[in-house]
């Protein structure tokens, strides 16, 4: 069925019951819920949707099964458009089913916190265009190699060091503002001795100075 324009694709939302694709089978699926019952009531918009009958523990069970998140190596699950909380909660829980992915990339989905997120295999991050305001904010990760931050609202380096006892090798944090701080490369390089590239340029000689300390004497307090 053609819809008369594009901007009709997910109109309407459809519950395919009968299929045999695996969630590690799609490498970039939308995983939006469709609103409950409850949410539709208060949207006004509950004749959208038919009555959807009581699901039983087995047919729960069956579709956990059929997702099969757990299996997947490489996922995308960027641009999800999750504007409501409960779309939000379903991709936190979708995401700490991923105990075996080793690339994920989580482009431009408005995220702010996953620290309570673990990711024990995965390689490569991509959480770029997001609303992350510190490291503290992000998913435990002590498999990581590299770790794309760009375009966040990270303001300073406090928590950097967290990964200090990670294989990471490449980080990128382009365009958050603690790239203007003072001694930025240096500081960076120094709280992670063993990175070899930052913001796509190769660590060099004046990168392993160490950072000018006077520099934090010249701020000051205001109570």
């Amino acid at each position: 069925l053609k819809l008369p324009s594009d901007t009709l694709k997910y109109f309407g939302w459809c519950d395919i019951e009968d299929h045999d694709v695996r969630g590690n089978q799609l490498h970039c699926p939308r995983v939006r819920e469709g609103p409950s019952e409850e949410e539709l009531f208060f949207r006004g918009e509950e004749h959208t949707l038919k009555k959807r009958k009581q699901v039983t523990d087995t047919e729960k069970w069956q579709k956990k099964l059929q997702e099969n998140w757990e299996n997947c190596a490489e996922l995308n699950l960027s641009f999800q458009d999750l504007g409501d909380l409960y779309q939000v909660e379903n991709f936190k829980r979708i995401l700490q089913r991923l105990i075996r992915v080793e690339k994920l990339w989580l482009v431009d989905n408005s995220l702010t916190d996953l620290s309570a997120i673990r990711l024990p295999r995965c390689r490569e991050l991509n959480v770029n265009k997001n609303h992350f305001t510190s490291f503290k904010q992000l998913p435990k990760i002590p498999q990581i190699q590299h770790l794309s931050l760009a375009e966040n609202n990270i303001m300073t380096l406090s928590g950097i060091s967290d990964f200090r006892h990670t294989p990471l090798e490449s980080l990128i944090l382009k365009r958050n503002p603690c790239e203007f701080q003072e001694g930025y490369r240096q500081l960076v390089f120094s709280s992670l001795p063993n990175l070899k590239v930052l913001d796509g340029i190769p660590k060099l000689p004046e990168d392993c100075s160490p950072p000018d300390i006077s520099f934090f004497f010249k701020m000051c307090t205001i109570l």
